[in-house]
């Protein structure tokens, strides 16, 4: 575990376990590296390098009040990266970390990256616009800013639900998960989280998809409640060089959690692979 200084003064905190080639986990809004206990522990054991870092704002990291936009996410990560060495690595990222993945990989990654993996992500962009009629419309992300800013502990409590998709029929609750999900959320700062959700909505990763020249899978829940499968992994797989698509029926966004067996084992194939 340790900490580094970015070029503002932001302090990002990160865990590096093990040895071997290295996987960077992207952690999704508004968590941290926790988020990834499942994996970490999963790959550590197969001899890989694993590193999670806390975003800026999240989790154990320094609560700047700026820098909560892409290209400074994907900075930060390219400091880190330099910092602790890394070469031929793979990077995966989830949901908010998938569009910090594909951006640094763009921006950054020449040489330095051997694959990428986008996890329920929000690549190519959400926002409903003219040019994105099918997104999704600007009212369900001000409503997400509203309950941040003004009454974050319970939103966050409530946003759990559709997120591990525990209001569907037959699904099996787990409070624990629930409440992980609510202690990394608060962990954070709430200008990084209410900023934030510009960044994960907003932001075009279209000409990043398609300039990648390097392998990679997306994988995303069909039955996503919180970035609809339909306007994200299937339309980002067309755009990339060397995709590859794996999607999956009645999965919720929260997968890495709730189906942690079934998405190791297709992330180790591909990384094997």
């Amino acid at each position: 575990m340790g900490k580094i200084t970015v070029k503002d003064g932001t302090e990002i905190y990160y865990k590096d376990w093990g040895t071997g080639q290295p996987l960077f986990f992207h952690h999704g809004w508004p968590l941290s590296g926790d988020d990834w206990d499942g994996q970490m522990m999963f790959f550590l054991k197969q001899g890989y390098r694993v590193i999670a870092h806390d975003r800026r704002g999240h989790g154990r990291s320094s609560q700047a009040s700026g820098g909560h936009d892409m290209d400074t996410y994907a900075a930060d990560v390219a400091e880190l990266t330099q910092a602790l060495e890394l070469k031929d690595a793979i990077h995966i990222g989830h949901s908010t970390g998938g569009g910090e993945v594909i951006r640094y990989v763009a921006k950054y990654g020449q040489g330095r990256v051997a694959k990428a993996v986008l996890i329920s992500a929000v690549t190519p962009i959400m926002i409903q616009s003219e040019n994105n009629p099918d997104g999704v419309p600007s009212a369900v992300f001000d409503e997400i800013r509203e309950g941040t800013a003004t009454q974050r502990a319970q939103y966050f409590q409530d946003f759990t639900i559709p997120f591990y998709g525990y209001n569907r029929e037959g699904a099996k609750i787990s409070q624990g998960v629930r409440d992980n999900w609510w202690r990394q959320g608060m962990m954070g700062g709430v200008k990084a989280h209410h900023d934030g959700i510009n960044a994960f909505s907003e932001t075009d990763f279209t000409e990043d998809l398609k300039s990648v020249d390097i392998p990679v899978l997306v994988l995303h829940g069909e039955d996503d409640q919180i970035v609809p499968f339909p306007i994200s992994g299937a339309k980002a797989v067309k755009l990339l060089k060397h995709g590859k698509l794996i999607s999956y029926p009645g999965f919720p966004h929260g997968m890495p959690t709730t189906e942690a067996e079934t998405i190791n084992a297709d992330l180790l194939a591909f990384i094997k692979s």
